[in-house]
């Protein structure tokens, strides 16, 4: 999994107010795309949800799978799977929470790794729709609260 897909947006709000949205895995499906549930099944000693699972359904990929997460205060946040579905074998990623002068840059990594068997290419392009959707989708639920 050396391959990941990172991409970086702008949103007119401060970091800890982008934060608290990326912490508030029940809304995921509100505006997070594929994602259809999301349930936190362990919080921390931060009050921050350390383990989530997901129902996930993006078309030719529909799964359930369980990320644990490490939380760096309020510049940032990484996942990994800690029990895998039938289809994503492995899914790693992050959030990078930057302080700018008119808000916060958000830059998201992801790699995601499928039991079945897909083309590089296709994958990388998947991972791009999951990357763009998900910091367009949090850029729209930060600046419209």
């Amino acid at each position: 999994m050396a391959d990941r897909t990172t991409s970086t947006i702008s949103v007119g709000a401060p970091r800890s107010d982008v934060m608290a949205v990326i912490a508030d895995f029940p809304a995921y499906p509100e505006w997070a795309g594929s994602i259809k549930s999301a349930e936190v099944l362990a919080t921390g000693e931060d009050d921050r949800p350390h383990r989530v699972r997901f129902v996930l359904d993006a078309g030719m990929i529909s799964d359930t799978y369980t990320l644990g997460y490490a939380w760096q205060g309020e510049q940032g946040v990484s996942w990994q799977v800690v029990e895998p579905g039938k289809m994503v074998s492995d899914l790693r990623g992050s959030y990078l929470l930057s302080e700018t002068g008119r808000g916060t840059d958000v830059t998201y990594e992801l790699a995601v790794d499928l039991s079945v068997p897909m083309i590089g290419m296709v994958k990388r392009k998947a991972e791009r729709v999951i990357v763009d959707t998900a910091l367009k989708g949090l850029k729209k639920r930060v600046e419209g609260r």
